[in-house]
């Protein structure tokens, strides 16, 4: 907005001062007739008035596997990192608490840069639910 005006201040102020002279006017103040300079009035290009984003190529299912397996390998309180398939359930396979659960899922989240609110938290009890999960977000990555 602040940039706008000063546009406009500009424009305006280049179209008042650079005005042509008419002929009688120049042979009465004896000057000889300024050529109009063509003033200078930014034109803004289609593109420039939109808001582009890049989106960024969703992610498949085999990445989401690798790095929750790698984050699940780390987790010390995983019994067998062996045990750690696309089946897996944290508490039946992994031997995970609830409490644990909980700390998975939030490091899921810190990994995917994602927000699970507790309601889907809730459903998340094992590897494939959480790659599906996060499959299906448009903003992780």
């Amino acid at each position: 907005m602040f940039r706008t005006a000063i546009v406009r201040s500009a424009a305006v102020a280049t179209r008042t001062a650079v005005r042509p002279m008419t002929s009688a006017a120049a042979r009465r103040f004896a000057v000889a007739p300024v050529p109009r300079v063509a003033s200078f009035v930014p034109k803004t290009v289609a593109w420039q008035a939109v808001r582009c984003y890049a989106s960024g190529s969703s992610l498949d299912k085999v990445e989401v596997y690798e790095r929750i397996k790698q984050l699940l390998s780390g987790f010390d309180k995983v019994n067998d990192p062996s045990n750690i398939t696309e089946s897996a359930h944290f508490a039946n396979d992994l031997g995970l608490d609830s409490l644990d659960t909980v700390e998975v899922v939030m490091a899921i989240e810190e990994e995917f840069s994602i927000e699970i609110p507790d309601k889907d938290a809730d459903t998340i009890h094992s590897v494939d639910k959480a790659v599906e999960y996060i499959v299906s977000q448009p903003d992780a990555n």
